[in-house]
């Protein structure tokens, strides 16, 4: 994919967090670019339609990468982290985020420290988790609604 194209799709990404109709997503492009399609720019012109949706409040974010494992539970625990992470939560490190929450949520008597990463649990300890990551997310959906975000 050439970086034209990502810059592009990043134009349709910001269209669709701005929440524009195709409208008001038109009237973008023609007031700063004179043009009404992204197609027909020149990338410096996307550079500025890309500056001008980050003045009115879109913020890029990094794709997360995925860590791939062969159990479908720890892939599930690392898409609905990704999810609580879209929604919002404010942690410098998301990896090391969701290493103290497995901890934290796999301590026993028997092993008051937890399990230290996703990747290390049995299949019940990953439930556990699992569990506890779909009720965050759930109760960070409820509050996006309240306050009118779109989530």
């Amino acid at each position: 994919m050439s970086t034209r194209t990502k810059m592009i799709a990043k134009l349709h990404v910001a269209k669709k967090a701005l929440a524009l109709t195709e409208e008001s997503y038109r009237d973008v492009l023609r007031r700063v670019t004179g043009q009404d399609s992204a197609t027909a720019m020149t990338e410096p012109q996307i550079e500025a339609v890309l500056k001008e949706f980050k003045r009115l409040g879109f913020k890029a974010m990094p794709r997360l990468r995925l860590p791939m494992s062969k159990h479908a539970q720890i892939r599930m625990i690392h898409a609905v982290w990704a999810d609580i992470c879209k929604l919002g939560v404010d942690a410098e490190d998301h990896a090391a985020a969701l290493r103290v929450f497995t901890a934290r949520q796999t301590q026993t008597a028997a092993n008051p420290q937890g399990v230290s990463a996703p990747e290390f649990l049995d299949s019940v300890q990953a439930n556990k988790v699992l569990e506890g990551l779909k009720a965050w997310r759930r109760r960070l959906q409820v509050g996006a609604r309240l306050r009118g975000d779109a989530a």
